[in-house]
């Protein structure tokens, strides 16, 4: 007769609780990765997810067994259309970390409609000379430099909205005072996905995945359903006890939100960049999409969030110990129909 087994691994990862709902559909960035640039350049970017398609590649990763050789890699399509800076940040480092030390509007053009997400806006020469004025007298004290960069969603094919998502991007490379330089010059001018990544490169993705609503135990953690021949009087698809000594302790499954929580992905693989969307997008446009319009970049392997979710693209914080020296050679892209 077989042992009977009385324990099982506990379902979940402590490491994403608290599983409640995100805050923000646009997720703020909490931590910067130490990169080593020669010249300035903003170490993020928003896009749009699109949707997904699968490329032919010849593997360049040294140490495979398919190495040369043609591969199938599913890819997921992000469109990326310009962001303009409209304000710059400068921080000062404190006992109680960064504090702002001034920040500097500009007059963004009127084809941005900024008014939609920002209402109060008063930019003038007296703000200019004010900020320049404080930013020269505390030279010293600048410890970080950021920019608030703005995206174009009327420039993408599958958003109808016109608000424009703003995050805050930290400034990367050189010194101090070439970011503050940098950031004066940049503001109200176009930044494009080819002036942050390289194609080839690894970057992290961050963003809130797909809302499934409130679930239970079975769907939610993966708990295995008691079996139905036995007369369960409260149910089947449950716990069979929390235990008196366990109570309601986080540990235990329980049915609560699932989905709509904010995730990293972290190193994933620039297949590609580019500026003509119809390279891309497959034949009748991407399901619940449409068509990419503007510039767009292509990740390897799957990304969280449904289509036209805004996700952030960031240098990686931890990247892995191998560096390609380029992008893959794409031998070819499906743009059969995904309908």
């Amino acid at each position: 007769m077989a042992r009977r087994k009385h324990s099982a691994p506990r379902r979940g990862s402590l490491g994403v609780r608290p599983r409640k709902r995100a805050s923000r559909l646009v997720p703020r960035i909490k931590s910067w990765p130490q990169v080593d640039f020669d010249t300035p350049r903003p170490l993020a970017f928003l896009g749009y997810k699109a949707g997904m398609t699968h490329v032919i590649v010849i593997d360049d990763r040294p140490g495979r067994r398919t190495y040369g050789q043609e591969i199938f890699v599913p890819v997921t399509v992000i469109e990326t259309p310009p962001m303009i800076p409209v304000a710059a940040r400068f921080y000062e480092a404190t006992v109680h970390g960064f504090k702002t030390l001034t920040e500097l509007w500009v007059d963004p053009p009127e084809s941005l409609q900024i008014w939609r997400r920002v209402k109060t806006l008063s930019v003038d020469e007296d703000h200019r000379e004010r900020v320049m004025r404080k930013i020269e007298a505390n030279i010293d004290n600048v410890a970080r430099v950021a920019l608030l960069l703005a995206s174009q969603p009327t420039l993408t094919g599958g958003l109808s909205k016109k608000v424009p998502d703003i995050i805050e991007v930290k400034i990367g490379g050189g010194d101090i005072k070439s970011q503050i330089e940098y950031a004066l010059n940049i503001l109200g001018k176009e930044i494009k996905i080819t002036d942050v990544f390289n194609p080839g490169q690894f970057i992290d993705v961050i963003g809130v995945t797909k809302g499934k609503g409130f679930q239970g135990v079975i769907k939610r953690f993966g708990v295995k359903e008691l079996p139905r021949w036995h007369k369960h009087r409260k149910g089947s698809r449950r716990i069979g006890s929390r235990s008196p000594g366990i109570g309601a302790l986080s540990t235990v499954p329980q049915p609560g939100q699932m989905g709509f929580h904010r995730r990293t992905e972290y190193n994933k693989r620039i297949i590609m960049i580019g500026s003509n969307g119809y390279e891309i997008t497959p034949a009748g446009g991407f399901p619940h999409y449409g068509i990419v319009r503007s510039d767009y970049i292509v990740l390897a392997g799957t990304v969280q969030g449904p289509p036209k979710r805004p996700v952030v693209l960031r240098w990686p914080i931890r990247p892995p110990k191998w560096t390609p020296e380029g992008p893959p050679k794409v031998v070819y892209v499906s743009l059969e129909s995904k309908i």
